[in-house]
């Protein structure tokens, strides 16, 4: 399993599937750009995706996107952000590692290995991932 991958990754229904019933484009589906990926995610999921994408750019203007680890992700020095639509939930990584607070705050977010995983039947917490977009800009300085 790589970087950011999740059991709960599945495939797209393929062409002859009306319905798409999984958020994350499929492993074997080819995507170069933010737009590409949102694109191949379940209707329902990509304007949630586009969200996170706005926010990112807003908080951290100076950052290039760029797609890493098959996820659409955020770079300045090095990449800082990923984010990524799976069965059940938005995945954003790696963890915050330097702010306390924040990191107190992001614990019923947070998996095992304190990567974010934001529930698709509840409210997606917008502005608490916007300051997690700046806490890890601000670890890479």
């Amino acid at each position: 399993m790589r970087f950011g991958e999740s059991s709960d990754r599945v495939a797209l229904p393929t062409a002859r599937s009306q319905s798409r019933s999984h958020a994350h484009p499929a492993m074997n589906e080819t995507f170069s750009t933010h737009d590409e990926y949102i694109a191949m995610a379940r209707p329902d999921v990509q304007p949630i995706l586009a969200e996170i994408r706005s926010l990112v750019q807003s908080r951290v203007p100076d950052a290039v996107e760029t797609i890493s680890y098959r996820m659409p992700a955020f770079k300045l020095r090095r990449v800082f952000f990923f984010y990524a639509a799976f069965k059940n939930h938005i995945g954003i990584y790696p963890p915050v590692g330097s702010d306390a607070a924040l990191i107190a705050e992001l614990e019923p977010y947070r998996g095992p290995k304190g990567n974010l995983s934001f529930p698709l039947d509840r409210p997606i917490p917008y502005e608490l991932i916007g300051r997690v977009a700046l806490a890890l800009a601000a670890e890479v300085g």
